[in-house]
């Protein structure tokens, strides 16, 4: 393509059009179909969307200068009418000479323009080529949530003929998703009831299994295996990389990645113990490589006390609790969105951070904010992770891990 002199703009808009021709017009090799992805496609729409922003300021820009153009037409009047060689006053050669001026650029902008609606034709049809990329891959998409359909259903089976084969091990492969719901489990054998469980079927390795406490379907948890037994695995602070400001329902569900930072879920843990007896342990390491790990008798209840923490009146006591229960000091579990703790004025859960099982805010919290360094405010520092009668209220803790196991005597009821 070939263009002619003219102004600045139109000059630009030329070259601009002469490569999109010439890069249209070149034979492209054939190639092997393939599907485009969400990216590929998300770029694409992009791209045309500013090249169409472009083009209609272009557009406008040229349609203006058409205007002024027969404006000036019309002001030459008569004059733009007489023969080229014709003798004319000074004032209408002068006025011949910008008619033929503005014939000159109106035909240079009117082929760019022609050429503009061409482009525009060739990006409706682009247009449409994205349309139907995106129908083929929500067609994909669908076909590949059938297909992991089909994987969830058959796994659970899988593992559990896996399990019937005494010599192989009850370790699963580390996953990060639930399995499966109860009804696809072989009802031929059955999942351990908890991480104590295994531990009595002879497992000693630490590790992610399954387990499917009795009326719960089937997931996955962290075990500890240690020469007590087997403990479940229910929090772990250690890098920062899991947000612990949840709501109600994210700490009941459980949240994270059990690879790392997570919240196993308070209906998970109610399922593993029960109505049973059990022990809370609790391991703490501060900035300076010292740690510390405590152990008490708790019982946890169902949603419908809140999950209430119930524990003797000796570690109730260091913990803030002072509601009583018949099996002794309850204290319920509260986030910011649903204050459960003891203080009527406050609640803990917004005023701090994190979700927990409060007294009067100022015992223990160790789902609170974490901290990769010692914040010198006092009161950004009580919002962090800390455990008042081991370093005080206003030293956020490094890290920490929360385990549970249910008592020898009633686990092997």
């Amino acid at each position: 393509m070939r263009c002619a002199p003219t102004a600045g703009a139109a000059l630009m808009l030329c070259a601009a059009t002469a490569g999109l021709l010439s890069a249209q017009g070149r034979p492209e090799p054939p190639e092997a179909p393939r599907f485009a992805s969400w990216d590929e496609v998300n770029v694409l729409a992009h791209g045309l969307l500013q090249l169409g922003h472009g083009l209609r300021e272009h557009v406008e820009r040229t349609r203006g200068q058409l205007g002024e153009l027969e404006r000036r037409l019309g002001a030459c009047g008569a004059a733009c009418k007489d023969p080229e060689g014709s003798a004319a006053p000074p004032r209408a050669q002068t006025n011949l000479k910008v008619v033929a001026e503005d014939r000159i650029l109106t035909r240079l902008l009117h082929s760019p323009q022609t050429q503009l609606e061409a482009q525009n034709s060739r990006i409706q049809q682009l247009f449409q080529k994205v349309a139907q990329q995106q129908r083929h891959l929500e067609k994909q998409h669908l076909r590949i949530q059938n297909l992991q359909s089909q994987m969830d259903h058959l796994a659970p089976r899988h593992l559990g003929h896996e399990m019937a084969k005494p010599t192989r091990k009850k370790r699963l492969p580390k996953m990060a998703q639930l399995a499966g719901p109860a009804h696809n489990i072989s009802h031929l054998h059955r999942l351990p009831r908890d991480c104590q469980e295994l531990f009595e079927d002879g497992e000693r390795e630490s590790g992610l299994f399954q387990i499917q406490p009795q009326g719960s379907p089937p997931f996955l948890v962290n075990c500890k295996m240690t020469s007590d037994g087997g403990w479940t695995v229910i929090q772990r602070r250690q890098d920062g990389s899991v947000d612990f400001n949840q709501p109600w329902e994210a700490y009941k569900d459980g949240f994270g990645d059990p690879h790392g930072e997570f919240w196993l879920g308070l209906e998970k843990v109610h399922r593993i113990l029960g109505d049973r007896g059990s022990r809370l342990a609790v391991q703490l390491q501060d900035w300076e490589g010292n740690a510390e790990s405590l152990q008490f008798p708790v019982h946890l209840g169902g949603e419908d006390t809140a999950y209430s923490l119930k524990l003797t009146p000796p570690v109730a006591s260091k913990l803030g609790a002072t509601t009583f229960s018949p099996s002794g000091l309850s204290l319920p579990f509260s986030t910011w969105d649903q204050d459960h703790d003891l203080r009527r004025d406050k609640n803990c859960a917004r005023s701090l951070s994190g979700g927990w099982w409060f007294g009067t805010c100022s015992h223990s919290n160790l789902n609170g904010q974490y901290f990769h360094s010692i914040p010198r405010q006092r009161q950004q520092r009580k919002k962090g992770i800390f455990w008042k009668t081991w370093r005080g209220r206003y030293y956020p803790l490094q890290a920490t891990t929360i385990l549970v196991q249910p008592t020898a005597a009633q686990a092997a009821s």
